[in-house]
């Protein structure tokens, strides 16, 4: 049976070692419905999670945390904390060794090895296409997800590094299966921006050249939700599989009636 909450929007919590928290509830859908409140979380990592943000965690009444980081994230970050009878599930979206150098450039290259790689858009078309590759690329991994959250995964918590990328498209993939409008898919992805939110950049040079205004320029599209990103996996969405309907159905392998299922688990049922 699927938990009943108050549907009501909480009290925005600011977490001490987790960035990017916020619950997906309250965002509209093409039929006149509403996401449920206390159903569908998002948030960066939970490596650096303080004792009080374990126990909100630990309030939430979560079943599954979804953790789309890969072995290097982990390297770097760390692993979640356990919260006591929640599963976690590691489904990584991306190859630890895809753009190993360029993320080696990120953190530790010179103002010069930066403006080859990332100036004149160069940073924002290797974000976009990131995103469409993810679509295309790991239908496997988000039919896993969308299934997962219809069986007995309900509530969940998703979460990558910053959580915005990859956090971002499986959170996006699974509102678009309930109908979401995405108008407010990407209103909620933007919110990413908020200064509060943003991932802290790490740079092995964090002197006042190292950090400069230039080199936080050159990083932006990189550690920033930009529109034209969340367009660039809709518009792969529509060239590949020319409906969402279709994508789902076809490159999901998600049948009407798991739709049926989130809906019954995501959406607000009053």
């Amino acid at each position: 049976m699927t938990q009943q909450v108050p549907q009501v929007p909480p009290t925005e919590t600011a977490l001490t070692g987790v960035r990017n928290f916020r619950d997906v509830g309250g965002l509209p859908t093409t039929d006149g419905r509403r996401t449920a409140f206390g159903r569908l979380y998002r948030s960066g990592h939970l490596a650096h999670a303080t004792a009080e943000d374990a126990a909100f965690l630990g309030g939430l009444g979560l079943h599954t945390i979804f953790d789309f980081r890969h072995s290097a994230d982990h390297r770097l970050d760390g692993y979640d904390i356990e919260l006591a009878g929640v599963r976690n599930v590691s489904i990584p979206l991306s190859d630890p060794a895809d753009g190993a150098e360029f993320w080696r450039l990120v953190s530790d290259g010179n103002i010069e090895q930066l403006r080859s790689v990332l100036a004149n858009g160069k940073g924002a078309e290797r974000m976009i296409r990131m995103y469409r590759a993810t679509i295309e690329d790991r239908t496997a991994e988000h039919s896993r997800v969308l299934h997962s959250l219809a069986e007995d995964s309900v509530p969940a918590l998703m979460h990558c590094a910053a959580g915005k990328d990859r956090a971002g498209l499986s959170i996006a993939v699974a509102l678009l299966a309930v109908g979401v409008e995405p108008e407010a898919i990407e209103e909620d992805y933007l919110k990413s921006n908020d200064l509060h939110r943003r991932y802290n950049v790490k740079r092995s040079d964090a002197s006042e050249t190292g950090m400069s205004p230039e080199v936080m320029e050159l990083l932006d599209p990189l550690f920033g939700a930009r529109p034209a990103y969340l367009a660039a996996a809709f518009t792969a969405i529509e060239e590949n599989w020319g409906t969402t309907d279709r994508y789902l159905a076809e490159g999901l392998k998600v049948s009407s009636a798991t739709r049926e299922r989130l809906r019954e688990r995501l959406l607000d049922q009053g």
